[in-house]
């Protein structure tokens, strides 16, 4: 099935501002989220399509391949509906992750109402909010050759451990917690409201217990209550061959710890390409220009040149014109979780002299009456492609 136009897929026009394009995607997000459309698939797949548009023409770079080449442009730099992986794995796209993205990490921030959520449902989530860390999200620098062998980095990371002074109740060593005197222990604090439409109640977690439900009587001097400190690890991040910039890693349990001694989120460590000095990536392609003169072209020559994996011989044929693209097989970079590579492609560029010697331009005189007499010279016009 062809791919659709990310503009057609937000219904905004292809010189659209980046505000324009999230208020597009919001619109679509609210309109096709799944837990509004529960079992339609049509639903959840154009909620998947306009987070993947917006991914991209979020992203000035991205936007500018996409403008430039197409998917084609934008294939193989973590997008793709089934490039993901789940639990622990890899994934360079995930629709619900640009919806927290735009709509905060609280989730719908009001939407579960628009939803229609349940009071019962609702103080479910918010119990788990309050037990599970939040998850943390780190980018790792990657050179490409780290990223064609595979590396393993080790990164300190600042997180949020148990209060050790108070094990993590927040209440101060020979005190206990009490209710909360704001919500009368139930977490919530519900407000009514009239409208057009009738009595409405609208439901939000109680700022003053964190939706717990109880405070400290008094609070621990160390953590001032919220039994947590800050607190640093070093962990070691196994980098597979091929990940590509915005490719992910998901590291469960190594996020902040939840309140109240509640489970870890996770790290979510964000892969960035670094430029290189020579070569430039696209997929899993390297380009790399090789600048001869004008005699190599000519006649051809043979060269050594530098790939990502050593130094390797380049045939140069014969009247090689200046813009022809060599193909070396396989010198690219490792394809991700797959055999083979891609290949290193060697655009030649002919180095004409700007100050040539008295001996060269004698040459290149010799050369002109050599050509006139063979009816070499012709000034021809061609279009241009």
């Amino acid at each position: 099935m062809m791919a659709r136009d990310y503009y057609e897929i937000l219904g905004i026009s292809k010189n659209a501002s980046t505000d324009e394009v999230k208020k597009a995607y919001r619109k679509m997000a609210m309109k096709y989220h799944p837990d509004k459309n529960p079992g339609d698939k049509t639903a959840e797949e154009k909620f998947k399509e306009a987070a993947e548009a917006y991914s991209v023409l979020t992203d000035p770079q991205k936007r500018q391949m996409y403008d430039q080449y197409g998917h084609a442009g934008v294939k193989g730099n973590g997008f793709g509906r089934s490039s993901g992986f789940s639990g622990g794995g890899f994934g360079g796209f995930d629709p619900f992750d640009i919806f927290r993205e735009v709509f905060g990490n609280s989730g719908f921030g009001g939407f579960e109402d628009f939803f229609g959520g349940g009071g019962s449902s609702r103080r479910s989530r918010t119990s788990a909010s309050t037990r599970t860390g939040s998850d943390l999200k780190i980018r790792l620098p990657l050179t490409l050759e780290e990223i064609n062998k595979g590396v393993t980095k080790k990164i300190k990371i600042k997180r949020l451990d148990t209060c050790k002074a108070c094990d993590g109740s927040g209440s101060k060593s020979g005190t206990s917690r009490k209710t909360c005197p704001v919500c009368h222990g139930s977490g919530e604090i519900r407000e009514m409201t009239r409208s057009l439409f009738g009595q409405m109640v609208n439901v939000r977690v109680c700022s003053n217990c964190n939706g717990e439900g109880s405070v400290a009587e008094q609070r621990c001097p160390v953590c001032g209550g919220d039994g947590r400190v800050k607190g640093a690890r070093e962990i070691s991040v196994q980098v597979p061959p091929g990940v590509s910039n915005g490719h992910y890693m998901t590291m469960t349990g190594e996020g902040n710890v939840g309140q109240r001694k509640g489970s870890r989120g996770d790290l979510i460590v964000i892969f960035e390409e670094l430029e290189h000095d020579v070569f430039i990536r696209n997929e899993d392609n390297i380009f790399v220009n090789l600048h001869i003169s004008p005699a190599e072209a000519v006649l051809g020559t043979e060269l050594e040149i530098p790939t990502l994996n050593g130094r390797v011989k380049l045939v140069v044929p014969p009247g090689t014109q200046t813009g022809k693209m060599l193909r070396l097989k396989q010198k690219g970079i490792p394809h991700l979780h797959q055999h083979g590579r891609g290949d290193q492609i060697v655009r030649i560029l002919v180095d004409l002299p700007k100050n040539p010697s008295s001996e060269e331009r004698k040459i290149y005189r010799d050369l002109l009456n050599v050509e006139k007499k063979r009816g070499c010279v012709s000034h021809r016009f061609s279009k241009i492609e």
